[in-house]
């Protein structure tokens, strides 16, 4: 059977691009909420050469979430599974981006972690924001909630998120939450899946020239003077990083958080 690379948030973007540079032997599925917009991103993977599929998904419905692994399946081996689904600071409040970026994580790797098999690969996509909270708000012991009682969890994240009183804040400390508890459960479940054979990491890319890049651009662009080269990444720069991550050959990189963002997160701590 042919080998098949799922990538939610795969209409558009970094998800889009990334699908591109995927080898051209793959069955590439793309997902997300608009099927319009997925015609569309597989119109122009076939014109790459590429067979294509588009699979309607929310990500923070885990039913859906297992329908698209289901349908996955049904077209081969499930062997690369990129979670790029997800909502920035101007597109959401603090429970919804709690429920998409954080607990829509936790249904991918759950629900694909059931079709998959020795040789495969989840590649989470976070944020450098997850590097931007100060140490005394993190909580693992929260984070666990998540396998446990989602409700509690999510209360507790959008509990935390409120402390701001700027509406734009509270959204802003929800998805830097949110980038964080992705980079901490795709570790967690790199040794959780590791006896299965599943490798497991996540990526945080920096502002990119996305749609949703620009939307965050006024509030996110002054990360850009502490980038090494003083600029916003491309979709096509991340597209290939996340391409090679997620690629089965990487099958000693697993259970860390690679980070894309032009060497901002570490510029700033350098001054």
């Amino acid at each position: 059977m042919a080998d098949v690379c799922v990538i939610t948030g795969g209409g558009s973007g970094m998800g889009l691009a990334a699908a591109k540079q995927m080898p051209k032997d793959k069955i590439i599925i793309v997902s997300g909420r608009t099927l319009m917009k997925l015609e569309k991103a597989v119109e122009e993977l076939k014109a790459n050469g590429q067979e294509a599929y588009a699979c309607t998904c929310d990500t923070s419905d885990r039913d859906s979430v297992r329908k698209l692994a289901e349908f996955a399946l049904s077209k081969g081996t499930v062997r690369n599974v990129i979670n790029a689904a997800g909502m920035s600071p101007n597109m959401a409040d603090p429970e919804k981006l709690i429920r998409v970026n954080a607990l829509g994580t936790v249904y991918v790797n759950q629900e694909f972690y059931k079709v998959m098999d020795k040789g495969s690969v989840i590649l989470d996509i976070s944020s450098n924001s997850a590097y931007a909270l100060p140490g005394f708000l993190i909580s693992e012991k929260t984070y666990r909630l998540a396998e446990t009682d989602e409700e509690k969890f999510v209360k507790k994240l959008v509990k935390k998120s409120n402390l701001p009183k700027d509406t734009y804040k509270k959204s802003g400390l929800a998805y830097a939450f949110s980038k964080n508890f992705v980079v901490w459960y795709a570790k967690k479940c790199a040794f959780d899946y590791g006896r299965k054979g599943i490798r497991v990491c996540s990526l945080s890319p920096g502002l990119i020239a996305t749609d949703m890049g620009k939307l965050e651009e006024k509030e996110g662009g002054a990360l850009l003077k502490y980038c090494a080269e003083r600029r916003m990444g491309t979709p096509e720069e991340l597209g290939f990083a996340i391409a090679t991550v997620a690629d089965e050959r990487n099958g000693y990189l697993a259970g860390v958080d690679v980070l894309v963002d032009g060497g901002s997160t570490n510029g700033k701590k350098m001054g």
